[in-house]
């Protein structure tokens, strides 16, 4: 990410200012009253046109209808509490000049269609920009956070932070069509994490903003439950939980591991080796073996995705903290490697990312998550979390309804973006569901909360190797 240059960042400032805060009840008050007025006029004028038979209503019908629709949405970006920056205020003139124009010069449809717009750019909401300089500060954060295999993800590159005075906790997000989306928990010093949310929340208000939580873990669902400190009511819907594996407990013993177990023999009779390599040690030789594999994998290589349980950047060495385990066959080819985070100060590690060449030998992703557990028990670890097994219910569920028959349809549309059942499948030879996740939202918001998340976790970004 590049910073604005100190010439181009004060005209940036200056588009962003806040020129009007709606966040009142005044405004509240200003805006029904401007809605009230507008329908108030409309009733009237198709009143008279039934009344008067030489009345010629359609213009003014239109231009009535035009202004309802315009003030209609000026007033539920009040209420909604959205500020109007410069940019917008600018951006909504701009409109109902060329809205009157189009009216004088072209077509009053398009007219009419131009200054509706003037509404809605008036009042569209603000985004948060991200804030790649503040990595030192969240590593910090997520180094002192055990017992959250997510925490690390924060550290992601299009996130944004929400800190606490003093800078001790923060939260990740992201803002997108007037929601703010916190990815997993918070992170830091969890004392103060009730003061961090209450403040987040005002924030959020300020600015127009409803949020939603990704990723929520059952521990911190008290967190945002309180609807007078959030400032809206939140529904927890379950969505999968985490596989977290206890380091110095974990030992592939007995018969059900026996599928786990003959994988990772595959590997054994294959010639394989393992190796964990720290990402920001890589040296060029080591960059390009591993970066051929990324290339020729199946999918995801041009490409990043995801927001709160992944991070980007893999093999660029921005993220401090972040461990490779790869896998090299008898010739020392590179057949596969793993990404894990670092956090807690080293007794947590969670994975980021598998990679495996195509056409690899079966079984290297068990042996490499094997090996990195055992890596790990020596390196004084006590949880290693390999994934997240979304909606594991559903594909564990062998008699499933009408309703479970559907969500499973539904879930395999999705495959080509990511394979589910198939991850599933592999998570579940350890044995290690622990604590379900959750999405936090409201139930009067379904629709549009889809399209924000569905667009956080699978709109694609290009990716940045290493050069």
């Amino acid at each position: 990410m590049v910073e604005p240059t100190a010439q181009v960042a004060p005209r940036l400032r200056a588009r962003e200012r806040v020129v009007v805060h709606v966040d009142s009840l005044a405004a509240r008050w200003v805006g029904a009253l401007a809605l009230l007025i507008a329908t108030c006029w409309l009733i009237a004028l198709l009143a008279r046109s039934h009344d008067h038979a030489n009345w010629q209503p359609d213009g003014r019908l239109a231009w009535s209808l035009t202004i309802l629709a315009a003030v209609a949405l000026i007033a539920r970006g009040i209420f909604l509490g959205r500020p109007v920056t410069a940019a917008h205020a600018m951006a909504a003139a701009v409109a109902v000049l060329a809205g009157l124009a189009a009216h004088v010069f072209a077509s009053d449809l398009l007219g009419n269609v131009l200054i509706v717009s003037s509404g809605l750019v008036l009042m569209w909401p603000t985004t948060a920009r991200p804030q790649p300089a503040e990595l030192p500060r969240v590593w910090a954060l997520v180094n002192a956070t055990s017992g959250d295999p997510v925490a690390p993800f924060a550290m992601q590159l299009l996130k944004s932070y929400h800190f606490t005075a003093d800078g001790t906790a923060a939260i990740a997000y992201r803002t997108r069509l007037g929601y703010a989306v916190v990815s997993g928990d918070p992170i830091g010093d969890e004392t103060r994490f009730d003061e961090l949310v209450a403040d987040f929340a005002v924030m959020c208000s300020t600015r127009g903003w409803r949020i939603v939580v990704l990723g929520c873990s059952q521990r911190r669902l008290a967190l945002w439950g309180d609807p007078t400190i959030v400032g809206q009511t939140l529904r927890p819907v379950p969505i999968g939980r985490d596989v977290v594996i206890d380091v110095s407990r974990f030992a592939m013993v007995g018969r059900r591991f026996r599928n786990l177990r003959q994988a990772v023999q595959r590997t054994h009779n294959f010639g394989i080796t393992t190796e964990v390599i720290a990402e920001q040690q890589l040296d060029a030789e080591q960059l390009a073996e591993l970066g051929d594999v990324l290339l020729s994998s199946a999918k995801g290589a041009r490409t990043e995705r995801g927001f709160s349980m992944i991070l980007d950047g893999a093999l660029t060495g921005r993220y401090p903290g972040i461990l490779l385990i790869v896998a090299r066959d008898k010739s020392g080819r590179v057949q596969g490697f793993h990404r894990y985070a670092v956090g807690g100060d080293g007794t947590d590690i969670t994975l980021d990312v598998p990679w495996r060449r195509r056409g690899a030998p079966n079984g290297i992703d068990e042996r490499l998550s094997v090996d990195m557990i055992s890596a790990m028990r020596e390196a004084g670890a006590q949880r290693l979390s390999l994934a997240f097994a979304a909606f594991p219910e559903i594909f564990n569920d062998d008699e499933r309804g009408r309703l479970g028959s559907f969500f499973y349809a539904v879930i395999h549309l999705g495959d080509s973006l990511i394979a589910l059942e198939s991850l599933y499948r592999y998570l579940r030879k350890f044995h290690a569901l622990g604590d379900r996740r959750y999405v936090l939202l409201s139930l009067m918001q379904v629709v549009p909360l889809l399209v924000v998340l569905l667009s956080l976790e699978f709109m694609p970004r290009r990716r940045h190797l290493a050069s």
